[in-house]
């Protein structure tokens, strides 16, 4: 039975999904999060990795506060690039075991019309996706036969607030929601992101893999998607641009990740982010279930 650690599974919107997929496929699973110590303190996260006797860590810690990090770059960076830095560090030193890390679409950000591929030259234009950019290189340069690094994006899923959460709490207090329209990118589900998580690491599949649902959508699409799906959708989705709603970061106006890697990967097609938002919604993990 194959051992796991997960960095951030007792709390996080990725890290608790993974707990999930995990235990459900025989795995023996331990959590560490920053309730547990200081994660950036190496002799603290070196004793904790070796105590545990992992054949696989998936780190789901991350500074994700995107408009935050443009006030606070080093704090940023020390979650995004200090952390799986150090991970990968000691993975390598323990000559055994694997290491799973998760980006983001916001590598990106240029202007673009087709799905963003693997190889693709990243250009982030945030802290954020500048910090999450410097993570994952530092992982493939330090581990490059023993890790894998996933970019998700646009994550939903039971056990935190998401923004289909939110969207329908708002409307659960209110007859309207203003959504932006001009930026299009790739809705996820993080019980799929899980799934495909653990099949990458169970084969040691390394390298660098795109891991979102198939098809793109706008915020307010998403949005208005949810909406329409749950019982009480008489609230309206008011389309605005990015403009009347301004925010400190910079945004990609198309981060949309190409999952043809994947799909070869796992021999089917990733299933459309619109059947995984039914799933989400209307299965026992959603609260209002």
């Amino acid at each position: 039975m194959p051992n796991a650690l997960v960095l951030g599974g007792a709390t996080g919107l990725v890290g608790q999904a993974l707990y999930r997929v995990l235990t459900t496929r025989g795995w023996q699973v331990e959590t560490l999060g920053r309730a547990d110590g200081n994660l950036l303190d190496m002799s603290f996260l070196e004793s904790r990795l070796m105590a545990s006797r992992f054949d696989v860590v998936f780190n789901a810690v991350a500074w994700t506060q995107v408009d935050e990090a443009e006030d606070h770059p080093d704090e940023a960076l020390l979650l995004n690039r200090t952390l799986p830095d150090a991970l990968a560090r000691i993975v390598k030193a323990g000559q055994h075991g694997w290491l799973v890390h998760f980006s983001t679409d916001f590598v990106f950000s240029e202007p673009r019309q087709t799905p963003w591929k693997e190889e693709d030259s990243p250009c982030p234009a945030s802290v954020y996706g500048r910090t999450k950019l410097a993570g994952e290189q530092a992982v493939l340069d330090t581990l490059p036969e023993r890790s894998s690094v996933l970019r998700s994006a646009w994550l939903f899923g039971p056990g935190r607030k998401n923004f289909v959460s939110a969207m329908l709490a708002a409307c659960r207090c209110r007859d309207s929601v203003s959504i932006v329209h001009d930026q299009t990118g790739s809705p996820t589900y993080t019980l799929d992101l899980a799934q495909w998580s653990v099949s990458i690491a169970e084969k040691k599949a390394a390298g660098l893999w795109h891991a979102v649902n198939g098809g793109q959508a706008t915020w307010c699409e998403l949005a208005g998607e949810a909406i329409a799906l749950t019982a009480d959708n008489s609230c309206r989705v008011i389309p605005i641009t990015s403009d009347l709603w301004p925010q400190k970061a910079k945004r990609p106006t198309y981060s949309v990740l190409d999952t043809t890697k994947l799909s070869n990967f796992l021999g089917a097609p990733i299933r459309p982010w619109p059947l995984a938002l039914r799933d989400f919604l209307f299965s026992a993990h959603h609260p209002d279930a």
